[in-house]
């Protein structure tokens, strides 16, 4: 999938309004400031770095993060229809996490985390657009996230830190400690982890879906093509004679006459 200048901008634009609209007091401008200085990196940033991910393209982080955010605000609307205590978080907790919670793809202050991969093999064989900045020393997207975040001023609730180390789900077992509890004391006491997942896990499966499956349609369709053009050959006379001649069974010269 490719965008156009035009989409990035746009997207660019929705993603600083989500700030402005949800976010409040002084973290809002810092926000602001945060991402305007860091603007060149992260409006034009991957979401992975292998196509068969998601969102493996100049500016797909932006794309996927606003749809997140959308995702995240739909989610939340369910849950509060089945019954949800939606006094446990705030709205603005649930969209300052969505925001944020990949936050971490982009590095540090230095060095970005993606950068285009330069080994044609593995681009072309294994779908590999970006490689792993090896400049950069190892965290887990959550960590450097919410590290990020405090080493520019920019605090967090709990709520907000929990559903930013989780959003992943039980996709990252490091998340069994907060997510496969068998007591109810150590089990999450608001629902926000499990939104923002939720969320997220729907707009990565839907972004794979606008980059594929018009492909596999596409297949689909030539295979089906391809297939017109095949043909059976049914014996000859001949072959139909002799071997008519050698079945002793009624069932099988009725099969075979009906060749």
């Amino acid at each position: 999938m490719t965008l156009t200048a035009e989409q990035i901008q746009s997207n660019w634009a929705e993603f600083n309004t989500n700030i402005r609209t949800h976010i409040e007091g002084d973290r809002k401008f810092k926000l602001l400031d945060f991402y305007k200085n860091y603007e060149e990196r992260i409006i034009l940033m991957p979401a992975s770095h292998k196509k068969e991910y998601h969102s493996a393209f100049p500016g797909g982080y932006v794309d996927h993060v606003n749809r997140v955010v959308k995702a995240a605000l739909s989610m939340s609307a369910i849950w509060e229809g089945f019954g949800c205590d939606m006094t446990t978080f705030t709205q603005e907790e649930l969209v300052f996490s969505a925001i944020n919670h990949d936050l971490g793809k982009m590095g540090d202050e230095e060095n970005e985390s993606y950068i285009p991969q330069t080994d044609k093999w593995r681009r072309e064989k294994l779908g590999e657009e970006y490689m792993h900045n090896k400049k950069i020393s190892f965290a887990s997207v959550p960590d450097r996230g919410l590290f990020l975040l405090q080493s520019h001023g920019i605090p967090y609730t709990f709520n907000e830190m929990i559903a930013i180390q989780t959003h992943d789900g039980l996709y990252d077992s490091a998340n069994e400690k907060y997510l496969k509890s068998f007591m109810p004391e150590t089990k999450p006491r608001t629902s926000l982890p499990f939104i923002l997942h939720q969320a997220d896990i729907m707009a990565a499966r839907i972004e794979f879906e606008i980059e594929w499956l018009p492909k596999f349609k596409e297949e689909d369709k030539n295979n089906v093509d391809k297939s017109k053009n095949n043909f059976t050959l049914k014996p000859s006379t001949n072959q139909k004679s002799k071997a008519y001649s050698t079945i002793k069974s009624p069932g099988l010269k009725s099969m075979l006459d009906s060749l």
